[in-house]
């Protein structure tokens, strides 16, 4: 299998306006991951924050440096061991980040101001119809909203969104790897336990080596029998095909977040090509040396007839769009119009609706994207 860093299409050519109004779900996305720099801004001031830079620097500098190289020496496709030439002086990790606009959330209108502008930014920047957020569990200082208050705070923000965009979206409850099996149980039974229409079910996230996911089985099942989604980030951290059939067969996730490493294994990719697996991909990373990594990856996915799905993953941070994302599979991996087409008709049915909105989406979108196949003007739509 041959690495492809770059590459130019020779199917006909996609105009940006034409991907944006494209209808597209966005699968995979971090809540958190979406907040503004200006938002970030606002609020750290009035938390008095203490920061090593201004909010808008710091996030103009998010940069996540790779782990030890040494795990990644033979790979099919060469993971880059230096430096990228876009990596600023000094790197702020995702993580980091993160931690720090948690740390300036409050309150239930918080919550719910990040969310509409979530589904805000998403609308106005890739036109997106459907979106699904990861949230995690709740940081010490939020503990006063309960679990059922948070989610209250982030349903009204669909709510407001859907009311002024035409969208529809739903929450994911994030499972943390780097904790322990019995912390995840408890995590997801207080999901079964306080049923909410718009937590459609749960991700196991973090750094793939900080946790393997048979560590998560009986949250997993217990998820399983309340009739939740699963989905897991899977064969991105960790150079192996092994730990994303673990997660389809003992876990039992119906998509996998990421996934590029199951080129490692031909007969796992011949049965993810067989199954029609969907994998949600992201293009761009907050690791800037992985990125031409991650495009060829996604690249021997789709010439593997896989899959794959483009997903925004932490838009505000990197910073990236679902329509860029889009973009960057036409322009820089070669996907053609036809393959795009069958992206976005992809995105709809792998997402978590229940299954009669989701047939009415899935009618919407195969409308509109009918014209998109032949190069025409898709019609203005907000189903």
């Amino acid at each position: 299998m041959t690495s492809l860093l770059s590459s130019t299409t020779t199917s006909p050519a996609v105009h940006p306006d034409e991907l944006r109004r494209l209808p597209k779900a966005d699968l995979h996305c971090h809540l958190i991951g979406t907040v503004r720099a200006s938002t970030f801004a606002q609020l750290a001031r009035r938390e008095k924050l203490e920061l090593p830079d201004t909010p808008e620097r710091i996030f103009a500098d998010i940069n996540s440096l790779p782990p030890d190289p040494s795990l990644y020496e033979g790979t099919r496709i060469p993971v880059p061991q230096g430096r990228s030439a876009d990596e600023p002086a000094v790197s702020y990790s995702l993580f980091q980040v993160s931690a720090w606009v948690v740390e300036v959330l409050r309150d239930a209108d918080d919550l719910t101001r990040i969310t509409y502008e979530a589904f805000e930014d998403a609308h106005r920047t890739s036109g997106t119809r459907h979106l699904e957020l990861f949230f995690d569990a709740l940081p010490p200082h939020l503990e006063h909203l309960g679990y059922r208050g948070a989610i209250e705070a982030y349903a009204e923000g669909i709510r407001l969104a859907e009311r002024d965009f035409g969208m529809t979206g739903l929450m994911i409850q994030g499972i943390d790897r780097s904790r322990s099996g019995a912390e995840a149980l408890e995590v997801v039974r207080r999901v079964v336990d306080n049923p909410h229409d718009v937590v459609a079910g749960i991700g196991l996230d973090n750094l793939e080596t900080a946790g393997p996911p048979e560590r998560f089985a009986d949250a997993y099942r217990l998820a399983g029998e309340a009739g939740l989604g699963r989905t897991a980030h899977s064969s991105e951290h960790a150079p192996t095909a092994v730990n994303t059939i673990t997660c389809l067969d003992l876990l039992g996730c119906d998509r996998i977040d990421h996934g590029y490493y199951v080129l490692e294994d031909d007969a796992v990719v011949e049965r993810m090509r067989e199954q029609q697996v969907a994998f949600t991909v992201a293009s761009t990373t907050s690791r800037r040396s992985w990125r031409p990594w991650r495009r060829a990856s996604i690249q021997a996915m789709l010439e593997a007839g896989l899959n794959v799905i483009p997903c925004s993953d932490d838009p505000g941070m990197f910073p990236t769009s679902l329509a860029a994302e889009y973009g960057i599979a036409h322009e820089r991996i070669g996907a053609s119009r036809e393959q795009l087409a069958d992206m976005a008709v992809a995105s709809i049915d792998a997402s978590w609706l229940p299954a009669e909105r989701k047939a009415a989406a899935h009618e919407a979108f195969a409308a509109e994207v009918a014209a998109f196949r032949t190069g025409g003007a898709a019609p203005s739509s907000t189903a």
